[in-house]
Protein backbone atom coordinates (compact mmCIF):
# COMPACT_ATOMS: atom_id res chain seq x y z
CA UNK A 1 0.00 0.00 0.00
CA UNK A 2 0.84 3.61 -0.65
CA UNK A 3 2.07 5.56 2.47
CA UNK A 4 3.92 9.19 3.32
CA UNK A 5 7.44 9.46 5.27
CA UNK A 6 7.72 12.67 5.98
CA UNK A 7 11.76 14.36 6.74
CA UNK A 8 13.59 17.38 7.87
CA UNK A 9 15.92 18.60 5.06
CA UNK A 10 19.17 19.86 6.32
CA UNK A 11 20.22 21.97 3.14
CA UNK A 12 23.14 24.36 2.66
CA UNK A 13 23.20 28.08 2.17
CA UNK A 14 23.06 27.53 -1.54
CA UNK A 15 20.45 24.98 -1.52
CA UNK A 16 18.36 27.13 0.09
CA UNK A 17 18.17 29.84 -2.04
CA UNK A 18 17.88 27.18 -4.80
CA UNK A 19 14.43 25.53 -2.77
CA UNK A 20 13.16 29.83 -2.80
CA UNK A 21 13.28 30.21 -6.82
CA UNK A 22 12.18 26.70 -7.67
CA UNK A 23 9.49 27.34 -5.74
CA UNK A 24 8.69 30.98 -6.47
CA UNK A 25 8.90 29.35 -10.64
CA UNK A 26 6.26 26.85 -9.51
CA UNK A 27 4.08 29.50 -7.94
CA UNK A 28 4.33 31.73 -11.16
CA UNK A 29 4.08 28.91 -13.10
CA UNK A 30 1.38 27.93 -11.32
CA UNK A 31 -1.01 31.32 -11.66
CA UNK A 32 -0.01 31.80 -15.21
CA UNK A 33 -1.28 28.70 -16.27
CA UNK A 34 -4.32 29.44 -14.31
CA UNK A 35 -5.30 32.98 -16.08
CA UNK A 36 -4.82 30.98 -19.00
CA UNK A 37 -7.32 28.44 -18.57
CA UNK A 38 -9.53 31.24 -17.60
CA UNK A 39 -9.04 33.46 -20.76
CA UNK A 40 -9.73 30.24 -22.69
CA UNK A 41 -12.83 29.86 -20.75
CA UNK A 42 -14.02 32.99 -21.64
CA UNK A 43 -13.71 33.17 -25.16
CA UNK A 44 -15.50 29.47 -24.72
CA UNK A 45 -12.49 27.38 -25.48
CA UNK A 46 -10.49 24.99 -23.64
CA UNK A 47 -7.15 24.42 -23.24
CA UNK A 48 -5.72 21.06 -21.15
CA UNK A 49 -2.42 19.81 -19.95
CA UNK A 50 -0.71 19.15 -22.99
CA UNK A 51 -1.04 22.05 -24.71
CA UNK A 52 0.01 24.02 -21.88
CA UNK A 53 3.39 21.29 -21.50
CA UNK A 54 4.35 22.19 -24.89
CA UNK A 55 3.97 26.04 -24.73
CA UNK A 56 5.89 25.76 -21.38
CA UNK A 57 8.83 24.14 -22.89
CA UNK A 58 8.82 27.20 -25.61
CA UNK A 59 8.17 29.86 -23.06
CA UNK A 60 11.80 28.25 -21.81
CA UNK A 61 13.26 30.30 -24.63
CA UNK A 62 12.27 33.85 -24.05
CA UNK A 63 12.41 33.38 -20.40
CA UNK A 64 15.90 31.88 -19.64
CA UNK A 65 14.66 31.99 -15.73
CA UNK A 66 12.23 28.96 -16.31
CA UNK A 67 14.65 26.73 -16.58
CA UNK A 68 16.35 27.36 -13.48
CA UNK A 69 13.87 24.90 -12.20
CA UNK A 70 13.49 20.92 -12.85
CA UNK A 71 11.35 20.02 -16.06
CA UNK A 72 9.92 17.72 -14.53
CA UNK A 73 8.94 19.83 -11.38
CA UNK A 74 7.28 22.37 -13.76
CA UNK A 75 5.00 19.22 -15.63
CA UNK A 76 3.75 18.02 -12.75
CA UNK A 77 3.02 21.72 -11.50
CA UNK A 78 0.60 21.75 -14.90
CA UNK A 79 -1.07 18.34 -13.97
CA UNK A 80 -1.91 18.64 -10.59
CA UNK A 81 -3.69 22.12 -12.13
CA UNK A 82 -5.39 19.95 -14.88
CA UNK A 83 -6.49 17.28 -12.17
CA UNK A 84 -8.06 20.47 -9.85
CA UNK A 85 -9.76 21.98 -12.51
CA UNK A 86 -11.13 18.72 -13.58
CA UNK A 87 -12.65 17.96 -10.41
CA UNK A 88 -13.42 21.19 -9.18
CA UNK A 89 -13.68 23.96 -12.00
CA UNK A 90 -11.69 26.29 -13.36
CA UNK A 91 -13.52 29.18 -11.44
CA UNK A 92 -12.92 27.38 -8.07
CA UNK A 93 -9.18 26.98 -8.11
CA UNK A 94 -7.46 29.51 -6.19
CA UNK A 95 -3.97 32.19 -6.81
CA UNK A 96 -0.96 30.77 -4.90
CA UNK A 97 -0.42 33.94 -3.19
CA UNK A 98 2.69 34.96 -2.06
CA UNK A 99 1.92 35.68 1.63
CA UNK A 100 -0.18 32.64 2.33
CA UNK A 101 0.93 30.08 0.28
CA UNK A 102 3.24 27.13 1.04
CA UNK A 103 5.99 26.71 -0.92
CA UNK A 104 5.95 22.96 -2.26
CA UNK A 105 7.10 21.31 -5.66
CA UNK A 106 7.17 17.47 -6.49
CA UNK A 107 9.61 15.39 -8.01
CA UNK A 108 7.23 12.36 -9.42
CA UNK A 109 10.37 10.17 -11.08
CA UNK A 110 11.78 7.87 -8.33
CA UNK A 111 14.87 7.00 -10.84
CA UNK A 112 15.78 10.94 -10.88
CA UNK A 113 15.31 11.07 -6.81
CA UNK A 114 17.74 8.19 -5.20
CA UNK A 115 17.83 8.17 -1.47
CA UNK A 116 20.71 6.39 0.45
CA UNK A 117 21.69 5.99 4.09
CA UNK A 118 24.54 7.31 5.57
CA UNK A 119 24.37 5.95 9.41
CA UNK A 120 21.60 5.23 11.98
CA UNK A 121 20.49 8.85 11.98
CA UNK A 122 21.05 10.63 8.78
CA UNK A 123 20.39 9.96 5.30
CA UNK A 124 20.49 11.53 1.76
CA UNK A 125 18.50 12.17 -1.32
CA UNK A 126 19.86 13.36 -4.40
CA UNK A 127 17.25 16.14 -6.00
CA UNK A 128 18.24 17.42 -10.04
CA UNK A 129 19.09 20.97 -9.52
CA UNK A 130 20.25 20.46 -5.91
CA UNK A 131 22.42 17.57 -5.96
CA UNK A 132 22.81 15.56 -2.80
CA UNK A 133 20.80 16.60 0.16
CA UNK A 134 21.24 15.34 3.85
CA UNK A 135 17.74 14.67 6.17
CA UNK A 136 17.55 13.36 9.40
CA UNK A 137 16.49 9.76 8.95
CA UNK A 138 13.68 9.80 12.52
CA UNK A 139 12.52 6.57 10.86
CA UNK A 140 13.23 3.94 8.47
CA UNK A 141 11.50 4.44 4.67
CA UNK A 142 10.15 1.01 4.65
CA UNK A 143 9.49 0.58 1.40
CA UNK A 144 10.21 1.49 -2.28
CA UNK A 145 10.23 5.25 -2.79
CA UNK A 146 7.58 6.10 -5.63
CA UNK A 147 7.91 10.99 -5.40
CA UNK A 148 9.56 13.14 -3.23
CA UNK A 149 7.83 16.05 -2.53
CA UNK A 150 9.87 19.54 -0.56
CA UNK A 151 7.84 21.58 1.64
CA UNK A 152 8.47 24.71 3.46
CA UNK A 153 7.05 24.73 6.90
CA UNK A 154 7.70 26.86 10.05
CA UNK A 155 11.13 27.28 9.61
CA UNK A 156 12.60 24.62 8.26
CA UNK A 157 12.66 22.42 4.61
CA UNK A 158 11.20 18.98 4.93
CA UNK A 159 10.78 16.55 1.97
CA UNK A 160 8.24 13.76 1.81
CA UNK A 161 8.47 10.35 0.26
CA UNK A 162 5.33 8.58 -1.42
CA UNK A 163 6.42 4.74 -0.66
CA UNK A 164 4.91 1.59 -1.74
CA UNK A 165 5.25 -0.30 2.09
CA UNK A 166 4.39 -3.65 -0.27
CA UNK A 167 2.16 -4.91 2.51
CA UNK A 168 -0.98 -6.38 1.64
CA UNK A 169 -4.65 -4.72 2.82
CA UNK A 170 -6.35 -6.63 5.43
CA UNK A 171 -9.30 -8.09 3.99
CA UNK A 172 -10.90 -9.15 7.92
CA UNK A 173 -10.37 -7.47 11.57
CA UNK A 174 -8.97 -9.53 14.55
CA UNK A 175 -11.99 -8.89 15.93
CA UNK A 176 -15.14 -9.18 13.92
CA UNK A 177 -18.28 -8.16 15.24
CA UNK A 178 -16.89 -5.12 17.35
CA UNK A 179 -18.45 -1.89 16.58
CA UNK A 180 -17.96 1.66 18.00
CA UNK A 181 -19.87 5.10 17.48
CA UNK A 182 -17.71 8.30 17.43
CA UNK A 183 -18.76 11.61 18.32
CA UNK A 184 -16.22 14.51 17.57
CA UNK A 185 -16.79 17.61 19.88
CA UNK A 186 -15.20 21.31 21.10
CA UNK A 187 -14.42 20.26 24.52
CA UNK A 188 -13.59 16.45 24.11
CA UNK A 189 -12.23 16.00 20.55
CA UNK A 190 -13.59 12.41 19.99
CA UNK A 191 -16.16 10.38 22.43
CA UNK A 192 -16.96 6.47 21.44
CA UNK A 193 -20.53 5.06 22.34
CA UNK A 194 -18.47 2.70 25.26
CA UNK A 195 -17.74 5.42 27.25
CA UNK A 196 -14.01 6.07 25.57
CA UNK A 197 -13.05 10.48 25.77
CA UNK A 198 -9.99 10.60 23.87
CA UNK A 199 -8.43 14.47 24.20
CA UNK A 200 -5.09 15.92 24.84
CA UNK A 201 -5.13 18.36 27.50
CA UNK A 202 -1.73 18.72 27.46
CA UNK A 203 1.20 18.94 25.42
CA UNK A 204 3.26 16.67 27.57
CA UNK A 205 0.58 13.77 27.73
CA UNK A 206 -0.29 11.36 24.48
CA UNK A 207 -3.53 10.22 23.62
CA UNK A 208 -5.37 10.73 26.72
CA UNK A 209 -8.30 7.67 26.81
CA UNK A 210 -10.09 7.47 30.09
CA UNK A 211 -13.47 6.24 31.33
CA UNK A 212 -14.06 9.13 33.11
CA UNK A 213 -15.13 12.39 31.33
CA UNK A 214 -13.28 15.44 31.38
CA UNK A 215 -14.80 18.34 33.45
CA UNK A 216 -17.01 20.76 31.92
CA UNK A 217 -15.32 23.86 31.65
CA UNK A 218 -11.83 22.53 31.30
CA UNK A 219 -9.76 23.54 27.75
CA UNK A 220 -9.58 20.21 26.49
CA UNK A 221 -7.50 19.48 23.29
CA UNK A 222 -5.18 22.40 23.57
CA UNK A 223 -1.64 21.38 21.51
CA UNK A 224 0.02 24.44 23.11
CA UNK A 225 0.97 25.52 26.66
CA UNK A 226 0.00 27.88 28.35
CA UNK A 227 3.80 29.75 28.06
CA UNK A 228 3.46 29.18 24.30
CA UNK A 229 -0.25 30.03 23.96
CA UNK A 230 0.41 33.98 25.61
CA UNK A 231 3.79 34.08 23.29
CA UNK A 232 1.25 32.91 20.47
CA UNK A 233 -1.03 36.65 21.57
CA UNK A 234 2.70 38.42 22.44
CA UNK A 235 3.79 37.50 18.52
CA UNK A 236 0.16 38.84 17.15
CA UNK A 237 0.02 41.78 18.80
CA UNK A 238 3.75 42.27 17.62
CA UNK A 239 2.47 41.81 14.19
CA UNK A 240 -0.02 44.02 13.95
CA UNK A 241 2.40 46.88 15.07
CA UNK A 242 4.79 45.95 11.94
CA UNK A 243 5.05 47.20 8.66
CA UNK A 244 4.23 45.16 5.63
CA UNK A 245 7.29 43.93 3.78
CA UNK A 246 9.31 44.69 6.99
CA UNK A 247 12.31 42.69 7.64
CA UNK A 248 10.82 42.50 11.44
CA UNK A 249 7.89 41.32 9.82
CA UNK A 250 9.07 38.98 8.22
CA UNK A 251 10.95 37.90 11.63
CA UNK A 252 7.12 37.68 13.46
CA UNK A 253 5.86 35.54 10.88
CA UNK A 254 8.48 33.24 10.85
CA UNK A 255 8.18 33.15 14.70
CA UNK A 256 4.63 32.32 14.26
CA UNK A 257 4.96 29.80 11.61
CA UNK A 258 7.22 28.47 13.72
CA UNK A 259 5.01 28.04 16.68
CA UNK A 260 1.19 26.58 14.77
CA UNK A 261 3.63 24.04 13.01
CA UNK A 262 4.76 22.77 16.37
CA UNK A 263 0.64 23.02 16.78
CA UNK A 264 0.02 21.14 13.89
CA UNK A 265 2.38 18.29 14.36
CA UNK A 266 1.02 17.64 17.56
CA UNK A 267 -2.79 17.74 16.24
CA UNK A 268 -1.60 15.06 13.62
CA UNK A 269 0.40 13.10 15.96
CA UNK A 270 -2.89 12.66 18.14
CA UNK A 271 -5.53 11.86 15.53
CA UNK A 272 -2.81 9.31 14.13
CA UNK A 273 -2.54 7.64 17.54
CA UNK A 274 -6.45 8.14 18.14
CA UNK A 275 -7.32 6.67 15.00
CA UNK A 276 -4.66 3.64 15.31
CA UNK A 277 -6.56 2.86 18.85
CA UNK A 278 -10.07 2.74 17.54
CA UNK A 279 -9.39 1.00 14.40
CA UNK A 280 -7.62 -1.69 16.42
CA UNK A 281 -9.95 -2.62 19.19
CA UNK A 282 -13.20 -2.26 16.67
CA UNK A 283 -13.98 -3.82 12.97
CA UNK A 284 -16.53 -0.94 12.51
CA UNK A 285 -16.26 2.46 13.16
CA UNK A 286 -19.12 5.04 12.86
CA UNK A 287 -18.37 8.79 12.52
CA UNK A 288 -20.67 11.60 11.41
CA UNK A 289 -20.58 12.73 7.89
CA UNK A 290 -19.56 16.36 8.57
CA UNK A 291 -18.82 18.97 6.07
CA UNK A 292 -16.22 20.54 8.09
CA UNK A 293 -15.19 23.19 4.88
CA UNK A 294 -19.08 24.42 5.60
CA UNK A 295 -19.49 24.46 9.13
CA UNK A 296 -16.21 26.76 9.64
CA UNK A 297 -17.24 29.25 7.00
CA UNK A 298 -17.42 32.92 8.20
CA UNK A 299 -20.62 34.56 8.89
CA UNK A 300 -19.51 38.30 7.96
CA UNK A 301 -21.57 38.11 5.37
CA UNK A 302 -22.10 41.37 2.84
CA UNK A 303 -22.26 45.07 3.19
CA UNK A 304 -25.76 44.64 2.33
CA UNK A 305 -26.55 41.50 4.38
CA UNK A 306 -24.05 41.25 7.30
CA UNK A 307 -24.05 38.53 9.03
CA UNK A 308 -24.78 37.71 12.93
CA UNK A 309 -22.98 36.63 15.71
CA UNK A 310 -20.08 36.95 13.89
CA UNK A 311 -17.99 36.93 16.92
CA UNK A 312 -19.11 33.67 18.30
CA UNK A 313 -18.92 32.02 15.29
CA UNK A 314 -15.46 32.98 14.63
CA UNK A 315 -14.85 30.92 18.08
CA UNK A 316 -16.87 28.11 17.25
CA UNK A 317 -15.03 27.65 13.82
CA UNK A 318 -11.18 28.32 15.52
CA UNK A 319 -12.50 25.58 18.30
CA UNK A 320 -13.17 23.05 15.71
CA UNK A 321 -10.35 23.53 13.46
CA UNK A 322 -8.06 22.97 16.45
CA UNK A 323 -9.76 19.89 17.21
CA UNK A 324 -8.81 18.62 13.75
CA UNK A 325 -12.37 16.38 13.03
CA UNK A 326 -11.36 16.63 8.95
CA UNK A 327 -7.62 14.94 10.46
CA UNK A 328 -9.23 12.25 12.25
CA UNK A 329 -11.58 11.03 9.67
CA UNK A 330 -8.62 11.21 7.09
CA UNK A 331 -6.25 9.13 9.79
CA UNK A 332 -9.15 6.80 10.81
CA UNK A 333 -9.68 5.85 6.48
CA UNK A 334 -5.55 5.71 6.34
CA UNK A 335 -5.31 3.28 9.89
CA UNK A 336 -7.98 1.47 8.47
CA UNK A 337 -6.24 -0.03 5.61
CA UNK A 338 -3.81 -1.77 7.70
CA UNK A 339 -6.51 -3.21 10.14
CA UNK A 340 -9.31 -3.96 8.05
CA UNK A 341 -11.93 -1.59 9.95
CA UNK A 342 -14.80 -0.56 8.06
CA UNK A 343 -15.40 3.43 8.68
CA UNK A 344 -19.02 4.19 8.08
CA UNK A 345 -20.40 7.84 7.49
CA UNK A 346 -24.21 8.78 8.72
CA UNK A 347 -26.36 11.31 8.52
CA UNK A 348 -25.40 14.10 11.72
CA UNK A 349 -29.01 15.57 12.56
CA UNK A 350 -30.44 15.38 15.56
CA UNK A 351 -27.84 12.82 16.90
CA UNK A 352 -27.17 15.15 20.15
CA UNK A 353 -30.29 15.59 20.85
CA UNK A 354 -31.85 12.45 20.59
CA UNK A 355 -31.83 9.82 23.48
CA UNK A 356 -30.25 7.05 22.74
CA UNK A 357 -32.94 4.86 25.07
CA UNK A 358 -36.27 5.82 23.53
CA UNK A 359 -35.33 7.98 20.40
CA UNK A 360 -37.27 10.77 21.57
CA UNK A 361 -35.86 14.15 20.17
CA UNK A 362 -36.50 17.00 22.18
CA UNK A 363 -33.42 20.25 21.87
CA UNK A 364 -34.42 20.72 25.54
CA UNK A 365 -32.89 16.94 26.84
CA UNK A 366 -29.76 18.64 26.10
CA UNK A 367 -29.31 20.47 29.73
CA UNK A 368 -25.31 21.24 28.75
CA UNK A 369 -22.08 20.41 27.07
CA UNK A 370 -21.99 17.54 29.48
CA UNK A 371 -25.38 16.49 30.42
CA UNK A 372 -27.87 14.66 29.00
CA UNK A 373 -31.41 14.30 29.79
CA UNK A 374 -33.95 13.20 28.06
CA UNK A 375 -37.48 14.90 29.14
CA UNK A 376 -39.38 11.91 27.96
CA UNK A 377 -38.42 8.37 29.99
CA UNK A 378 -35.96 10.42 32.00
CA UNK A 379 -32.86 8.42 30.73
CA UNK A 380 -29.64 10.49 32.06
CA UNK A 381 -26.21 10.05 30.75
CA UNK A 382 -23.00 11.88 29.10
CA UNK A 383 -23.95 14.18 26.28
CA UNK A 384 -21.27 13.35 24.29
CA UNK A 385 -21.24 8.85 24.58
CA UNK A 386 -25.50 9.86 24.33
CA UNK A 387 -24.55 11.36 20.89
CA UNK A 388 -22.11 8.58 19.96
CA UNK A 389 -24.50 5.78 20.47
CA UNK A 390 -26.68 7.47 18.57
CA UNK A 391 -24.16 7.48 15.38
CA UNK A 392 -23.56 4.01 16.14
CA UNK A 393 -27.93 3.48 16.09
CA UNK A 394 -27.20 5.08 12.18
CA UNK A 395 -24.84 2.49 11.33
CA UNK A 396 -27.46 1.24 8.55
CA UNK A 397 -27.79 4.38 6.61
CA UNK A 398 -24.63 4.89 6.56
CA UNK A 399 -21.49 4.71 3.91
CA UNK A 400 -18.67 2.25 3.96
CA UNK A 401 -15.64 3.88 3.17
CA UNK A 402 -12.32 2.61 2.60
CA UNK A 403 -9.48 5.02 2.06
CA UNK A 404 -8.47 4.02 -1.38
CA UNK A 405 -10.94 1.30 -2.02
CA UNK A 406 -9.14 -1.68 -1.79
CA UNK A 407 -10.66 -3.12 1.46
CA UNK A 408 -13.68 -4.49 -0.36
CA UNK A 409 -12.07 -6.78 -2.35
CA UNK A 410 -8.80 -8.99 -1.77
CA UNK A 411 -7.78 -8.08 -5.06
CA UNK A 412 -8.87 -4.32 -4.66
CA UNK A 413 -11.34 -2.57 -6.52
CA UNK A 414 -11.56 -1.41 -9.67
CA UNK A 415 -12.26 2.52 -9.19
CA UNK A 416 -10.90 4.41 -6.09
CA UNK A 417 -13.73 6.86 -5.25
CA UNK A 418 -17.37 5.84 -4.59
CA UNK A 419 -19.82 7.40 -6.68
CA UNK A 420 -21.35 11.21 -5.79
CA UNK A 421 -24.41 10.04 -4.92
CA UNK A 422 -23.25 7.34 -2.69
CA UNK A 423 -20.31 9.43 -1.16
CA UNK A 424 -23.12 11.69 0.14
CA UNK A 425 -24.74 8.64 1.98
CA UNK A 426 -27.71 8.64 0.11
CA UNK A 427 -29.60 5.64 -0.70
CA UNK A 428 -31.68 5.04 -3.64
CA UNK A 429 -34.12 2.53 -3.15
CA UNK A 430 -35.02 0.36 -6.57
CA UNK A 431 -38.31 1.27 -8.49
CA UNK A 432 -40.77 -0.97 -8.35
CA UNK A 433 -42.02 -2.84 -10.82
CA UNK A 434 -44.35 -1.71 -13.40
Amino acid sequence: MLAGRRYRLELDFGQVLIAEKVAGICRSVWNTALEQRREYRRRGAYIGYAQQCAQLAEAKADFPWLAEAPAQVLQQILKDLDQACRRHGTWKIRWKSRARWKPSFRFPTPAHTPVEKLGRKWGRVFLPKFGWAKFRLSRPLGGRVKSATVCFDGRHWFVSFLIDDGLPGAAEHLLPGTEAGVDRGVVTAATTSEGEFFDRAHVTEHTVSTHTPPGEGEPGGAFLSAKEAERYLRLQRRLVRTQRGSKRRKKVVAALGALMGRLRTRRADFNTQTAHRLTRDHATVVVEDLQVTNMTASAKGTLERPGKNVAQKSGLNQAILNKGWYGLERALISKARYTGSVIVKVNPAYTSQRCSACTAVDPKSRESQAVFRCTTCGHVEHADVNAAKNIKNRKAAGLVVSGRGDLQAPAGSVKRQAPRSIARGTHCAPRAAA
